[in-house]
């Protein structure tokens, strides 16, 4: 066993917050490939996540740190007082044994306890951050990300995001504790081409080596060069330098500093 495995403290998930995940292979409903260079991969199961934590003034003791092979962080399964089984999101430093709690009022701003923004500190690392009350956490929900808060103005909490930027959330709005767990994840070398065979992804062939029917950088005798002034997808559209946000997007007034 190496170490990255010793972390995890139960090989078998709860069987109770298993749902079966059918494979797409990048195809939709009509049999239509709209995601190139999907296929394949190993069987998954996908594990219910709590990012609501709406169970509030139960207390819950962490049963278990366990993979979610569906997502880049570790998961923890509670155990609530009541019997209640639940999976969320791990944070650094929750261990097996440690107590969580989310409520309305504000709790102690522990690693993995979820309360209200309005409740919690200024200065106040978090992860699974809501965008709307009661819709779940939408925000920070990889390994290794969080969010910083900032200040507390009227009905708005400003936010540091991994991004760099500073943006305005409804201070009703929920958020967990703490930085999310595996923040090594970045880290980790593939090594293989089998082993992203593993996770799902087929070969991805460059537009270059295509014929011109396919793609707008295809043909040409022997090795040649794309022939335009920019790169282009294979529709036709510009792929280097052209912004894709939206001008006029609704959320763009409450962001009060942009990541440049």
């Amino acid at each position: 066993m190496t170490g990255v495995e010793r972390r995890y403290t139960r090989e078998n998930p709860e069987k109770s917050l298993l749902q079966p995940t059918p494979a797409s292979a990048g195809r939709n409903s009509t049999g239509r490939v709209t995601s190139r260079y999907r296929g394949g991969g190993h069987k998954r199961r996908y594990r219910v996540i709590d990012f609501k934590r709406n169970k509030d003034k139960v207390p819950a003791k962490v049963a278990a740190i366990e993979y979610d092979p569906n997502r880049s962080a570790d998961i923890a399964l509670l155990h609530y007082a009541d019997g209640e089984k639940r999976y969320i999101l791990a944070a650094v430093g929750l261990a097996v044994g440690a107590t969580v709690v989310s409520d309305v009022e504000g709790v102690d701003p522990r690693p993995g306890n979820a309360m209200p923004l309005s409740a919690m500190p200024v200065g106040t690392i978090v992860h699974n951050i809501e965008l709307s009350p009661g819709k779940g956490g939408q925000l920070c929900r990889s390994a290794g990300a969080s969010a910083q808060l900032m200040a507390k103005e009227g009905k708005s909490a400003h936010l540091r995001l991994p991004s760099g930027e500073t943006r305005m959330v409804y201070i009703g709005c929920r958020a967990s504790v703490g930085q999310v767990a595996n923040p090594e994840h970045s880290t980790i070398t593939i090594g293989k081409a089998g082993r992203k065979r593993w996770m799902g992804r087929r070969p991805h062939v460059r537009g270059v080596a295509m014929n011109p029917r396919d793609h707008p950088h295809g043909g040409g005798e022997g090795r040649s060069p794309i022939g335009r002034k920019s790169p282009m997808s294979p529709w036709g559209k510009p792929t280097l330098g052209p912004k894709t946000r939206k001008r006029n997007k609704a959320s763009n007034r409450l962001i009060v500093k942009r990541r440049r």
